[in-house]
């Protein structure tokens, strides 16, 4: 079983930054692509950025130019570098992964962290 976990979210005023970092765990023979997504309450989940084991990215064009994915597929991490965050961008973030693990084929989800921006 892949496990997920999330850290570095938090209170910040806008304009201020945050990273969040999520770590792998469990037997993976391969990760796959790796990303952020977030739901605020009464809307649906949307995707942040996501980034594919080659390095190709994709962002939110809410987030584009402020928001930067990266990952360390050593320690089978990924991280979102957040700034000039806007009062928009409070939810509850969420980290998911797919690949290969000794089970099979796995496609993991966080159990999320919150990020709220007050203005």
């Amino acid at each position: 079983q892949v496990q997920l976990v999330e850290s570095g979210g938090g209170l910040v005023q806008a304009g201020g930054s945050l990273r969040l970092s999520c770590a792998a765990s469990g037997t993976i023979f391969r990760l796959d692509d790796m990303g952020w997504y977030r739901q605020a309450p009464g809307k649906q989940r949307e995707l942040v950025a996501r980034m594919t084991r080659g390095g190709s990215t994709t962002y939110a064009d809410s987030v584009k130019g402020r928001d930067t994915i990266s990952r360390d597929n050593a320690k089978k991490t990924v991280y979102l570098q957040m700034n000039s965050l806007k009062p928009e961008d409070a939810a509850v973030y969420y980290c998911n992964a797919q690949g290969i693990s000794v089970r099979g084929p796995f496609d993991s989800w966080g159990q999320g962290t919150q990020v709220t921006v007050s203005s």
